[in-house]
């Protein structure tokens, strides 16, 4: 049952800090979250969503990004379709597999427009930690050397 086709529908982002402040605690939140779930076919069930990026200071809100789009799944509509009818959810893993494709498409696109609008990219950078080179060993007894 996997995801047949993915689309970008809707961006919106906005930056509501000027270029050159300093911003300290900064807290971004990606959250995934499906508005909409609809039969195409016996086979296929199109699923709306909303990605969005919230870039939160002790001020307050210093920006946003938003992206809505589509995804097509392929599996069992009608059991997806009632599910998120009765229930308000998808099965857990058509619900897995949909979300997981959702994060893996928008945070990158997320990145590239965060970078644009001149906000912090929406995934951790790792920090780099660079080690001092220990001494070399010097020349004694039981040092071979190989030209």
């Amino acid at each position: 049952m996997p995801v047949k086709m993915f689309e970008l529908v809707a961006l919106d982002a906005k930056r509501f800090f000027k270029s050159g402040d300093r911003l300290s605690n900064l807290r971004i939140d990606n959250n995934g979250s499906v508005t909409l779930v609809t039969e195409v076919s016996a086979r296929e069930a199109a699923v709306d969503f909303r990605f969005t990026t919230n870039y939160m200071a002790p001020e307050g809100v210093i920006g946003r990004i938003q992206i809505e789009g589509k995804v097509v799944f392929e599996g069992d509509a009608r059991a997806i379709v009632a599910s998120w009818s009765g229930k308000g959810r998808m099965p857990d893993d058509v619900a897995s597999e949909v979300l997981t494709v959702i994060m893996n498409n928008c945070i990158p696109e997320a990145t590239v427009i965060a970078r644009d609008l001149r906000l912090p990219p929406p995934i951790p950078i790792p920090p780099v930690q660079v080690q001092s080179q220990p001494p070399p060993k010097g020349k004694g007894r039981g040092d071979v050397e190989v030209a």
